[in-house]
């Protein structure tokens, strides 16, 4: 099955649409479609429309007791610290918090060149690179961590899943020196459960040491995963934890009960927590850069230090972020939004039942 191209505006007019349908408002359903977009401008199979939608499905909205809560309001909790904010979200919409929570980053570091939002009884943001690609688009160093809203990954020698696939997401401001922010995503499993899901619908096999069966065995097949495996053995292990702690310093759920209510004694948690922070670039700067070099110059010229030496030339090292930058040039170059067939078939049975109209996509040649 090749790919098909969905026109921009009828994906964010039926996402918009389904998420107004389960009863969130036309903003907060209008961020839920911008997020899903930039998800699939960016070539993120993994976090797009049909992921955002099953989340809502399993997690969210529709779950009984609910895990998301359309219009919710956030509340501020009152903090002594000038640069930093503390957020109650009231399990609002992920992506509606998210994008709020990182323009809230980029105003204090505007005044105090550096500024965090934390947020406690959160709900699901889908792609932290989306949050942190405009930021850094916007001259920020950006960055974003979250628990993730299941356990589904064993600790370094373990079996049974007790933390988050717990992403990080760093966007660093390198627009203007290589053309292209340099963006650092990645989940602390070694595949993002989006992944197997992925490979359940379309068919395929996952990489060595991604998963565990229900035996504690090591699995390639999609449909036999028990649990997700952290990259990099005891490296994303560490980095798994280190989420876990952060957002028990914020005030988050036990990892095992979260966004599994029915698992949960009275009193207990169930929420995740969010980490947002924007630091201004020239807030870091010690004045002192090389051969009379401004900060773009020297940005451009540590990229080309690293890229140098043979390594461009092998055609097989690239720049964190550089594959997001092809799928949105292609996705650009083509018009649209690029799906594979049965990611359409999936968005038109979607507009079917919401009684939306949905153009044909087109073939991608």
């Amino acid at each position: 099955m090749g790919d098909v191209l969905i026109q921009v505006e009828a994906h964010d007019r039926l996402v918009s649409a389904a998420f107004v349908a389960r009863g969130y408002s036309a903003d907060e359903s209008a961020d839920a479609a911008r997020l899903c977009r930039s998800a699939a401008l960016h070539g993120v199979r993994t976090h797009h429309a049909l992921k955002a939608l099953h989340l809502d499905d399993h997690m969210g909205s529709r779950a009984e007791p609910a895990g998301c809560v359309p219009g919710a309001a956030v509340r501020e909790i009152d903090t002594p610290f000038e640069a930093c904010r503390v957020w109650d979200a009231g399990r609002k919409m992920g992506p509606a918090v998210a994008y709020a929570a990182m323009a809230e980053c980029e105003r204090l570091a505007d005044r105090y060149g550096v500024g965090v939002v934390t947020v406690d009884n959160a709900f699901h943001y889908l792609w932290g690179g989306g949050y942190v690609i405009d930021s850094a688009c916007r001259g920020y160093v950006a960055y974003t961590q979250c628990t993730a809203a299941l356990a589904e990954v064993a600790p370094f020698g373990g079996v049974y899943p007790t933390l988050g696939t717990n992403p990080h997401s760093l966007g660093l401001p390198t627009k203007g020196a290589i053309g292209f922010p340099v963006v650092i995503d990645w989940a602390t499993s070694t595949v993002a459960m989006g992944r197997v899901q992925a490979m359940r619908r379309e068919g395929g096999r996952l990489p060595p040491d991604a998963a565990v069966d229900a035996q504690g065995r090591p699995t390639d097949d999609p449909n036999a995963v028990a649990a997700l495996l952290p990259f990099g053995r005891h490296k994303g292990y560490g980095m798994a934890l280190a989420n876990e702690l952060i957002a028990a310093c914020i005030g988050g759920s036990l990892p095992t009960l979260r966004c599994r209510p029915e698992r949960a004694p009275e009193g207990e948690k169930t929420s995740p927590c969010f980490y947002f922070q924007a630091i201004r670039p020239e807030a870091l700067g010690a004045g002192a850069f090389a051969q009379g070099r401004d900060l773009e110059a020297n940005l451009r010229a540590v990229v080309d230090d690293v890229m140098g030496h043979g390594n461009r030339e092998t055609g097989r090292c690239l720049l964190p972020g550089e594959l997001e930058h092809r799928a949105a040039q292609r996705s650009r170059s083509l018009g649209g939004l690029v799906f594979t067939e049965a990611e359409a078939q999936e968005f038109a049975q979607l507009a079917e039942s919401l009684g939306v109209a949905f153009a044909r996509p087109t073939p991608v040649g």
